[in-house]
Order: C-alpha cells, then sequence, then structure tokens
C-alpha cells in the first residue's frame, strides 16, 4: 500500500488554504507545476478527486474535505513528534520559533538577543513579527512555538505565563491643542486619541486600561504602526498613551513628547503564550525568564 508523503499533505493542506494552486504553490517555495504533480499523485494515492479546477480557482470535494481534515491531523502528529525529541534536548537548544508582536518587538528584541546569544549559542531563534491573530494561526498551525504578545487575549487550546507589566503613559507636544488640565493632571480633550489601527491589540488594551471605551476622546484616525502613531502625536494631530517598555527607545526619546505617567492602574501584561501539552513547556518558561530579565537590564 501506498502512502501520502508529508510534503503532499503539506501542498494539499496549502492549495485548501489559498483556494488557487498559483498562491498555494508560491506559500510552499515550488514551481507551479511541481505543486500540481505533487496534487495529481496525492489523488492517484487516494483513488480519488480532491479538488475541482477551474482557471480562477479550486472547489474542495467531500473527499478534499475529509482529507483535508485529517492531513491537518497527521502534521500535527508529526510536530508533536518533533516537539517530543526536541524536549529530551538541552533546553534553549537548536531550532526555536519566536513570534513577537509590533508593540514589543522594537523595544524588547537588542537587549534580549544580546543576552540569550551569550548564554546559548547553540540556539537557533527564528522570529516572527506579525499581529496578534495571525501569529496565533501560525502558532496552532505549527508554524511558529511560541508568541511573545500582550495579555490579556482570548487564545484558545494555548497555555500562557505572564513575564511583567508594562505601564501606560499619556503622551503629548508641549502646549498641545489636545489636552486641558484637570486638578493639575493633563487629560484628553474630546475626539483627541489616536491608537493603533484594529487588529493590533494594543488598541483594545489601551481603550480597557485607559477606560476609554465609554468616552468620546477616541479620535477617528488610527495608526498603522508605532512610527506612525508616534509621528502624528509630533504633528499635534491628537495625543496617544504608549507603553513604558517604548520610553527609552530613540523613536521616543527624540520625539520631543512629554509623558504623564497614570494615577490609575493602566497597564498591559507581557507574557509568553504556546500551545497547550507543548513538550518544550519548560523550555519556553526558561526563555520567558530570559526575556523578563532583558526588560529588566534597559
Amino acid at each position: 500500500m501506498n502512502f501520502p508523503t508529508v510534503k503532499q499533505l503539506r501542498y494539499f493542506i496549502a492549495l485548501v488554504e489559498h483556494n488557487h494552486f498559483g498562491k498555494a504553490a508560491q506559500s510552499c517555495f515550488v514551481s507551479q507545476s511541481a505543486f500540481s504533480v505533487a496534487i495529481k499523485e496525492l489523488e492517484n494515492i487516494l483513488n480519488g478527486r480532491l479538488v475541482d479546477r477551474t482557471n480562477k480557482s479550486v472547489t474542495v470535494t467531500n473527499l478534499g474535505r475529509e482529507t483535508y481534515s485529517q492531513a491537518k491531523f497527521v502534521m500535527q502528529e508529526l510536530r508533536n513528534l518533533v516537539e517530543m525529541a526536541q524536549g529530551n534536548k538541552q533546553p534553549l537548544t537548536g531550532k526555536l520559533s519566536l513570534g513577537i508582536i509590533p508593540s514589543i518587538a522594537p523595544f524588547i528584541l537588542s537587549t534580549f538577543m544580546q543576552k540569550i546569544e551569550k548564554q546559548h549559542p547553540d540556539l537557533e531563534l527564528i522570529l516572527y513579527e506579525d499581529i496578534t491573530l495571525n501569529l496565533y494561526k501560525k502558532l496552532m498551525q505549527g508554524d511558529i512555538d511560541v508568541v511573545l504578545l500582550a495579555l490579556p487575549f482570548d487564545l484558545k487550546n494555548t497555555t500562557s505565563v505572564t513575564l511583567f507589566k508594562d505601564d501606560f503613559y499619556l503622551a503629548f507636544m508641549p502646549n498641545s491643542k489636545n489636552i486641558r488640565k484637570v486638578k493639575g493632571k493633563i487629560e484628553p480633550i474630546d475626539d483627541s486619541v489616536i491608537l493603533l489601527e484594529d487588529g493590533h491589540c494594543m488598541r483594545e488594551h489601551v481603550l480597557s486600561a485607559c477606560k476609554l471605551r465609554s468616552s468620546n476622546n477616541v479620535s477617528k484616525y488610527s495608526a498603522s504602526s508605532f512610527l506612525t502613531l508616534v509621528e502624528m502625536v509630533k504633528s499635534d494631530s491628537g495625543i496617544t498613551y504608549l507603553p513604558q517598555m517604548s520610553l527609552q527607545s530613540a523613536l521616543v526619546k527624540n520625539s520631543g513628547l512629554k509623558l504623564q505617567k497614570l494615577d490609575k492602574q493602566a497597564y498591559r501584561e507581557i507574557g509568553l503564550v504556546w500551545r497547550t501539552g507543548s513538550s518544550r513547556a519548560k523550555e519556553f518558561e526558561l526563555l520567558g525568564q530570559f526575556i523578563d530579565g532583558a526588560q529588566q537590564d534597559q
């Protein structure tokens, strides 16, 4: 009996998820002709058509849907096998893929990388920067091992460990038209608070931690990146809330922004998240200790 290969299963999963031969082949870094041959070979092994082909898209057949579900299961079991073997090795050696959200990566990686490269030279760390939902998808697909992000965030079938708190500061230009003084404290006026756009978890954390959900302070404008956010505040298009870990960065220090620590408990929690049941959990906890130490050293 012939069995499907890992390559064939991986290609078919990509085909279903991209719903396009060209895009799926590109995601697997192979030519479309080689990709199509692998899919045809898989259909021959399973003795049935997995997709109906058209010029512009593919339609997954009933057999294809069942095969996709089983292929995902098989690939996850193979990842579990590799994780089990890696878990028996010396911690923090070999390959480890780490996802990081954009509102953390620029402010912690330099110190952290210097520290971990010195103490664990045999670790091959592979970094991915993206928003939380995209990293979560990669995590559950087995494309990355662990994610450094801001909590709380509802991520099913994961285990998390909190590393430290990251306070929010009000950031504004001197003599800004977007602020007012209330009992000696600076507060935003209506429609003045600029946040990162939807999809960035820092937006949700600021809205919750800084009690902005029921206020009229949030601007209709938003920023696509941390750099854009700071530049918009520098031009006095509005004010914003910045995390403490960003305050010593050149971007913020050279911006001319004034910063005000908030009286209330306004913060986000920084933590690591991995797939529940991973045999590398102890290794990820050790990684978390390094990240926490790197943050304290800044």
